[in-house]
């Protein structure tokens, strides 16, 4: 059996950057869950808004989807101000009224985002909340995004083949250096579950220096639950 270690814990400190910033004494592991609770609300609430206009994603047309497309949430918390700054892929798919500019849209998203958190989880009597959405240059450099475009594929009923190749070809289009896939589960339907991975490039995991990116997606299908792992050297 080989020792396991996340690849980005494992690069803290190389190239690999703390998601949450802040410093606790006494109540740590309340910090730790009210963390826990931003991510989740903010993830969950992205996901469920519901698209009614057709958009293209990937050189498909979706339309009504649930997709997610956050990167990353980075946390920042001061006694007085909690600091939350939302990476995203793709903002024109979370806005309903399509015809408004960029800017009114992120401002339209921020403001939900920032009274959905008030009024749920931060006392905002004690803490000040700051909210920025920064929009990812090239969003299929990130693995969640692409994680999330396998997952879409795999509900459909997609062949495992056809997936990989199409997610190669993206990661290529985005200026990837290396990017290994592992997808685990009931694939195509089969009743043992079975290992599907491929990679293109390289993917040095054992060098410190070499500045990979990971994801894990855990994804519902009508076979089960299927788990998809994406490593990326950028």
């Amino acid at each position: 059996m080989g020792n396991k270690i996340h690849p980005l814990g494992f690069r803290l400190g190389f190239t690999q950057n703390h998601r949450s910033f802040w410093f606790e004494e006494r109540d740590y592991s309340e910090d730790l869950r009210e963390d826990e609770k931003i991510h989740n609300r903010i993830r969950n609430y992205v996901r469920h808004i519901n698209i009614k206009a057709s958009s293209n994603y990937g050189g498909i047309t979706r339309i009504d989807s649930n997709y997610g497309g956050i990167t990353r949430i980075d946390i920042m918390k001061k006694s007085e101000l909690i600091k939350i700054n939302i990476c995203i892929g793709f903002t024109d798919l979370f806005i309903k009224k399509q015809e408004q500019k960029k800017e009114k849209k992120i401002k339209q998203l921020r403001d939900e985002v920032e009274n959905m958190l008030v009024q749920n989880i931060i006392n905002s009597v004690d803490r000040k909340l700051l909210i920025s959405i920064e929009k990812v240059d090239k969003p299929y450099r990130e693995p969640n995004i692409l994680a999330e475009y396998i997952a879409l594929q795999l509900k459909e009923r997609v062949q495992i083949k056809k997936i990989m190749r199409k997610v190669f070809e993206l990661a290529e289009e985005a200026d990837v250096k290396g990017i290994k896939i592992k997808i685990k589960g009931r694939l195509n339907g089969i009743e043992r579950a079975r290992k599907q991975s491929a990679m293109q490039g390289r993917v040095p995991l054992q060098t410190l220096r070499a500045k990979i990116d990971y994801c894990y997606y855990a994804v519902q299908t009508v076979y089960g639950v299927l788990g998809i792992k994406i490593w990326i050297l950028v």
